[in-house]
């Protein structure tokens, strides 16, 4: 299962140096892809997308993927390099990036994982947890329940059993809603019961996490006028065209923030105007999540994106200190 990965990814035996990686991370609409590629760019680095929607190919408005301008100015990994219908998942994610960190590092480059995905880069660094293989007839009953009854349905029902996670996890994003009570079925323990067995204190690097953040109010202000420029952009072109390439507004991708309020709007489902009320609401409410998950690591190094003169002397002490 995506998020019940194991430790087939052993940490790095005692007489072997651990590579070194920076993670730059924090919610969406701060920023961090330009202040990522100029630092790339000042450390002569690389940088690793720890973006679980910036992974899909043909979804870049709405992903707000970086441009191929400014890929021009750091090379980037695991960018736009699946299709919309295919699976993946953290597991997934922390094995590739594992290798291309590994070759990096024989290479001589420390490379930056940038991201908002708290899971991406948990798996990542260390480790996912065990719990035995997935269920399909668990999942099958659940997908039936999440068609007959509604995703918010479930959502409730891992409410219950799992108040923790459920508060992660939006009422419509069935996928992860199914995935945690499967797991709570599967083997009578909750994810977050699980998370607290594994601990996570292990670390496959050495790692530096710098974390971004900004006022609230600051925030959620950037996130409307992000909104109002994606939309701007061609965002809702965007959409059509993903539908007119023959992919479900189901998958797991298209159920995403942005694609499943458009998907709404082209259905009849919704007014415009209120399109652009949730697809904001949600969104603010996505990076309250996000800042909660970033929040409880005691890793991270929280300094604002304008102070990048002090990032940078936080990132050449890490690379110096052996």
């Amino acid at each position: 299962m995506a998020i019940l990965a194991n430790n087939s990814l052993d940490l790095h035996p005692p007489n072997i140096v651990k590579p070194k990686i920076i993670v730059i991370c924090g919610p969406t609409a701060l920023g961090k892809t330009s202040i990522a590629i100029d630092l790339a760019g000042t450390f002569s680095s690389e940088i690793i997308n720890a973006d679980s929607m910036q992974i899909y190919r043909y979804m870049d408005i709405g992903t707000a993927k970086p441009t191929p301008d400014e890929q021009s100015y750091a090379t980037h990994h695991m960018i736009d390099f699946v299709n919309p219908d295919e699976h993946f998942d953290a597991r997934k994610f922390a094995e590739m990036a594992h290798k291309k960190i590994i070759k990096l590092h024989a290479d001589g480059v420390t490379p930056f994982v940038v991201g908002g995905t708290g899971l991406y880069i948990k798996a990542l660094v260390h480790g996912l947890f065990k719990s035995g293989q997935a269920d399909p007839h668990i999942r099958s009953r659940l997908q039936e329940q999440a068609r007959i009854c509604g995703s918010d349905f479930l959502h409730q029902k891992l409410n219950r059993h799992d108040p923790e996670t459920a508060e992660k996890i939006h009422p419509n994003d069935t996928y992860r809603i199914i995935r945690a009570l499967e797991v709570h079925e599967s083997t009578g323990k909750t994810i977050t019961a699980l998370h607290r067995e594994h601990g996570f204190k292990d670390n496959r690097f050495r790692v530096l996490k710098i974390g971004l953040h900004i006022s609230r109010e600051v925030l959620y202000d950037r996130i409307n006028h992000r909104v109002d420029a994606m939309i701007e952009s061609g965002f809702l072109k965007e959409v059509k065209e993903i539908l007119n390439m023959g992919y479900s507004d189901s998958l797991k991708s298209m159920q995403s923030i942005g694609y499943r309020h458009l998907v709404d709007f082209i259905k009849g489902r919704c007014s415009w105007n209120e399109m652009l009320r949730t697809l904001k609401r949600d969104t603010r409410r996505y990076a309250k999540r996000q800042l909660t998950w970033f929040k409880a690591d005691p890793e991270i190094v929280w300094r604002k994106p304008g102070q990048l003169r002090e990032i940078r002397r936080l990132i050449k002490k890490f690379l110096q200190d052996e």
